[in-house]
């Protein structure tokens, strides 16, 4: 006897799929119908952590997903080797958590801003986790508070903590409590030991820094919502290499960038991109330092984004 059900995604392989139904605790493993993948789903992973999905249970057979319900949200990152295509991080996040190193490996403003750009698009809020301040020099710690500096300004909430000496971790258990977090970041900025830190029975494998690249070795190989003792989910996912905003035309990327959105209703052409119109209220912000230079150019690299898997 066939039976339908609604149900929570809570782990992916990408070929597999765990689901966490409505009015069970016992978890199903999940293929995706055969006709599935044929409906026009433009990413390399229709069916993602934090979905909502109808499965149809077959007695002593595997479970089916066979319907998705519609998303409140999703983060979507370009595919690695398929510029057109897009791969989602997760579904019907309450939180978008980033996990930044300045060194160890250090994460670029490039990568931080498209981040937060792409987290904007969606309409997911989200927050900057600085992790391995007890590695840092007194130089490191400067550049830190800079960076800190910057993103308060734009009232993006920043978190200084070391996952390995619990500095800061309460002040972070705080902001994630009762809320679906999305954690993503670079591979080797310390997510696994910051899991381990917050998810103390989770026994999340860690893995060392490749001393040659100076970037960390991948650990995680799928995304899988996590249960916080507190209340709500954390979703781990792979550490990923860069970012790679999906389908965003040279005119919409400003909308992504707090301080350039506010200042372009000051500029003179309604539909000015902010590379070389005259008139243009933005290049005259970051010649005088109102806007940092370092996001414009951030903005600068989606704006010229044309090479395929430039920015993975």
């Amino acid at each position: 006897m066939n039976i339908t059900v609604e149900g929570l995604v809570i782990k992916s392989t990408g070929s597999s799929y765990w689901v966490l139904p409505d009015d069970s605790p016992d978890v199903l493993e999940c293929k995706i119908k055969g006709t599935f993948r044929m409906q026009g789903i433009r990413t390399t992973n229709p069916v993602v952590v934090g979905d909502r999905v109808g499965v149809e249970v077959n007695e002593g057979q595997l479970s089916l997903i066979t319907t998705i319900c519609d998303r409140r949200n999703v983060i979507i990152r370009r595919a690695s080797n398929l510029s057109k295509q897009g791969h989602i991080l997760a579904a019907n996040i309450d939180l978008a958590a980033l996990v930044v190193t300045v060194k160890h490996p250090e994460t670029s403003t490039v990568f931080i801003d498209r981040f937060l750009a792409s987290a904007e698009s969606y309409g997911v809020p989200s927050v900057l986790v600085f992790n391995k301040t007890d590695l840092y020099s007194e130089e490191d710690n400067r550049y830190l508070d800079a960076l800190i500096m910057l993103y308060e300004s734009l009232h993006y909430t920043c978190f200084k903590i070391s996952a390995l000496t619990q500095q800061g971790i309460e002040e972070l258990r705080k902001e994630l409590e009762g809320k679906i977090t999305l954690l993503s970041g670079n591979s080797g900025v310390g997510k696994s030991t910051l899991l381990n830190a917050l998810l103390p029975d989770a026994a999340v494998k860690t893995g060392s820094i490749s001393e040659y690249h100076d970037k960390g070795m991948h650990t995680t190989t799928f995304s899988e919502m996590l249960p916080l003792p507190q209340g709500g989910f954390i979703i781990d996912t792979p550490g990923i290499k860069g970012f790679g905003l999906l389908e965003v035309t040279p005119e919409e990327a400003g909308h992504y960038f707090r301080e350039i959105f506010e200042t372009s209703q000051q500029c003179k052409f309604y539909n000015c991109t902010h590379t070389h119109e005259p008139g243009c209220a933005v290049i005259a912000a970051v010649e005088s330092l109102t806007i940092n230079p370092s996001r414009y150019h951030s903005y600068l690299s989606i704006v010229e984004d044309s090479v395929p898997g430039k920015y993975r």
